[in-house]
């Protein structure tokens, strides 16, 4: 599905912001690795989907109603086996359930796990200055540690690798006691974020957090994208 047509369809819902499987499909159109992942609408499904990827697997809500996953319980990592898929959606569905607020779900989303560095790339599109891009260190603390650069869109080759060198977290990436990213790809995401929002510019916000590195891999494995 083209890019556009996503959009639209999202537009035609009443919706702002992509589900995580509908941004990831944006992300993959425009030739970002993203992690192998399935969308499920029952538990027969997730288990189907958990043995087509193979285990271990990670599992998310699916569900417009919740931003930060992690902070509703609703992510679920390194499940290994089928009685552990079936617990983790019963759990799911009594959360969403026993919510303070209402929760809509579309089902689950199930990954294949990944493993190496957490990066996190970020796109705004502030008032005053038009649409600003930002590379940090990811994962559940990116907010703590506040490790992050930023570049006024769009960016080049060259604001793309100072950006990466710019933050604390490169001593890790560029290697360290054995642990290191794939600093190219990161370089080519970056840019390649930075050109699909010029190319669709009612793009107003994107957040791929995490984006997992290593030497062998990178891939997108979370993402939000919010539209005009």
């Amino acid at each position: 599905m083209e890019i556009r047509e996503i959009f639209n369809l999202v537009k035609n819902k009443r919706r702002k912001i992509l589900l995580n499987p509908e941004a990831k499909s944006v992300l993959a159109a425009w030739g970002i690795p993203v992690v192998e992942t399935k969308t499920a609408k029952s538990k027969d499904e997730a288990i189907k989907c958990s043995f087509e990827l193979g285990f271990p697997v990670a599992m998310k809500i699916n569900s417009y109603d919740l931003i930060h996953k992690t902070d509703a319980r609703s992510v679920v990592l390194n499940l290994k086996s089928q009685k552990e898929v079936e617990d983790t959606y019963n759990k799911f569905m009594e959360t969403a359930k026993k919510s303070e607020f209402p929760i809509k779900v579309e089902g689950v989303i199930i990954e294949k796990m990944v493993y190496g560095i957490e990066c996190i790339i970020g796109v705004i599109d502030d008032p005053q200055f038009g649409h600003v891009i930002m590379f940090g260190t990811g994962g559940i603390f990116v907010e703590i540690l506040n490790d992050v650069s930023f570049r006024l869109i769009p960016i080049n080759e060259i604001d793309a690798e100072e950006m990466i060198k710019e933050i604390k977290g490169y001593n890790i990436l560029k290697g360290y006691r054995g642990i290191k990213g794939d600093l190219k790809t990161l370089k080519n995401i970056l840019i390649k974020v930075s050109n699909l929002v010029i190319n669709f510019p009612e793009i107003k916000e994107i957040d791929l957090n995490p984006i997992f590195t290593s030497s062998s891999s990178t891939v997108v494995s979370d993402a939000r994208i919010r539209i005009e």
